[in-house]
């Protein structure tokens, strides 16, 4: 099972992701962990965006589009996968295109003032990057790490004003995304308000 998971931020397609590799026995590749563990391996394409990253420009396409295509050639995704923040363009899905055939393209749907609520109440570890929630997924004391102990922090992508930016780039960027997969025959659109349990049945019948 080949998928996209498309869904603005704060849908909970990270929690879902999770959910699904295990159903499904196909790893989940988000192109932020992607990044990351190039960098961290000082890959040639890792050094290529460290570099990009600390001159405070934005990865090209290309670079991404690399990525990808080395990460889903290796033997764990024989059997599939689940891709997260990839494609984000119409350029990227058409090298998705030439690259492999995608099974199913699932766009998580959750109103905007949801998001809001859902993003706004998240707190991070800064060492380990650990997400809580003061709602849905709290800590077992205040404002800590649970295995830490250090103080939690609300990132600056996390604050209101800053949430309904990302959501209005995302509306913008991601709509025609999700009318070319429409084209295609291939959206499975979720409603992704309820809680994740209950979403990943939606998935599952869905698929």
């Amino acid at each position: 099972m080949k998928m996209v998971f498309l869904g603005p931020p704060g849908a909970g397609k990270g929690t879902i992701a999770v959910r699904a590799k295990e159903f499904f026995n196909i790893p989940h590749i988000s192109t932020g962990d992607l990044f990351r563990s190039n960098i961290k391996n000082e890959t040639q394409l890792g050094l290529k965006v460290k570099e990009i990253l600390a001159s405070g420009g934005l990865v090209p396409d290309s670079v991404t589009i690399e990525m990808v295509k080395n990460r889903i050639a290796e033997p764990d995704c024989k059997n599939g996968f689940i891709l997260d923040g990839f494609p984000r363009t119409i350029p990227q899905a058409d090298a998705l295109a030439e690259m492999t055939d995608i099974d199913a393209v699932v766009n998580f749907v959750v109103p905007m003032e949801e998001v809001v609520k859902r993003l706004s109440g998240r707190r991070m570890c800064p060492s380990t990057g650990r997400l809580y929630h003061i709602v849905f997924n709290p800590p077992k004391v205040e404002g800590k790490d649970d295995e830490t102990g250090e103080d939690l922090i609300q990132r600056p992508d996390d604050k209101e004003d800053a949430i309904v930016h990302r959501l209005e780039v995302y509306e913008s960027q991601t709509k025609p995304l999700i009318d070319y997969y429409r084209k295609k025959g291939l959206i499975k659109e979720i409603d992704a308000s309820v809680k994740p349990s209950d979403v990943f049945e939606r998935l599952k019948a869905a698929l």
